[in-house]
């Protein structure tokens, strides 16, 4: 909790001022902290005084720290296919692991994994644990999250990483609440500190307005997800070699309380933008539903996908699954064509990782052309048409 030391507190009000939530008040020259204090520690950075105080006691503190080493990646295992992301995680973990001279093992979980578990040592894991039970066809959070939690409990990982998917986002915050761990969800860059091996968890807070670095330095182990498209995919290396150890599970492990009806594969017209190659995306400035016929018309001139920003998704003027940005998806594509796109920090947080990335804006101080490598400034209802053209003359050609 945050506590007030009120001889040192001068009532100076620089601390009401600096929360975001409205949490402290200063009365009678005395600072007071309301309930609605989330303990972010932005007011104890800007009192000089050092009247604030986070009081951790009652926390809990591994002293055992250097007990725990090694970086952990669940590698997520459905309907015979191993996610993108996973080899993502393999990626950054490598490069975390080898920061810190420590082994990358990888977890994966399901029904006959067969293969893929020893061709995850190719994508970099030194060891792979694999479970590998009929019982777990189906993905279920109680099953898998007791299964990987104590599989972390007898290895001690100092730093576990799943992808934030739907199944990671269900389960691994479960996980870290058996093992009274720290987790930071949605992560977008993981770096280690020099000085102290800790893990550096940067991710978008704030509804996406500032960019928070999290760390966790008095527990272990320091548990993280990390969106998809967001780290450079791991390559396969056939000369690597590394040990897969199946693991047995335990009976108790298994038993359930949920029980999976049916699962369904979304249909073929769903566009999955995350695997697309190039996308032209459409904004506000679209001005109307119809403006995304012009997009279409680019999208397919390129062929390409159609991506959208939250404004025209919330205005119904294309469905949610084309959505980019915080609160849609993240994509990394080839190239990526914003068309009537200011740019916000929220959009900006879902796209920033394109190879190329082009603007078409009628404002030339966008904010979108901070990021763009190639920024066209004019009304796109005149721009795209020529683009279009000029496609077209050139295939032909």
């Amino acid at each position: 909790m945050l506590k007030i030391d009120n001889e040192l507190c001068i009532g100076c009000g620089i601390c009401e001022d600096q929360c975001a939530f409205a949490a402290i008040e200063v009365k009678d020259g005395i600072a007071e902290v309301g309930e609605n204090c989330t303990l972010c520690g932005a007011c104890i950075e800007v009192c000089e005084p050092g009247a604030l105080v986070m009081d951790i006691q009652g926390d809990t503190v591994k002293t055992d720290l250097a007990s725990w080493s090694g970086v952990w990646v669940f590698c997520e295992y459905r309907q015979s296919q191993l996610a993108q992301v996973s080899l993502e995680l393999l990626g950054i973990g490598r490069k975390l692991a080898d920061r810190r001279g420590v082994s990358l093992c990888a977890v994966i979980i399901g029904s006959d994994i067969g293969t893929c578990a020893k061709s995850l040592t190719g994508y970099g894991a030194d060891t792979v644990y694999a479970v590998d039970h009929q019982d777990l066809e189906h993905f279920t959070e109680d099953r898998y999250g007791r299964i990987l939690a104590r599989l972390i409990g007898e290895h001690r990982p100092e730093i576990v990483l799943a992808g934030a998917t739907a199944i990671g986002r269900s389960f691994i915050p479960g996980v870290a609440t058996i093992l009274d761990a720290g987790l930071t969800a949605d992560c977008t860059s993981l770096e280690i500190r020099e000085e102290d091996g800790a893990l550096l968890q940067t991710r978008p807070a704030f509804g996406g307005n500032i960019m928070a670095t999290i760390e966790c330095p008095r527990s272990r182990p320091q548990m993280a997800t990390v969106r998809p498209k967001v780290m450079k995919a791991s390559e396969f290396d056939s000369s690597r070699s590394g040990e897969v150890i199946a693991v047995d599970v335990q009976t108790e492990e298994l038993a359930s309380r949920i029980r999976v009806v049916e699962s369904v594969a979304a249909g073929e017209e769903t566009v999955n933008i995350q695997e697309s190659d190039i996308l032209v995306s459409g904004g506000r400035g679209l001005e109307n539903e119809k403006g995304f016929e012009l997009i279409r018309r680019l999208a397919e001139a390129l062929n390409a996908d159609v991506a959208a920003s939250r404004a025209v998704v919330d205005a119904g003027w294309i469905p949610y699954p084309h959505q980019v940005g915080q609160t849609g998806k993240t994509v990394a594509p080839k190239l990526y064509i914003a068309c009537g796109i200011s740019g916000a920090v929220q959009h900006v947080a879902g796209m920033q990782s394109a190879d190329v990335i082009v603007a078409i804006n009628r404002d030339g101080n966008a904010p979108i052309f901070n990021v763009a490598d190639f920024g066209i400034v004019g009304d796109l209802n005149e721009v795209i048409p020529k683009l279009i053209t000029k496609i077209e003359e050139h295939r032909k050609a």
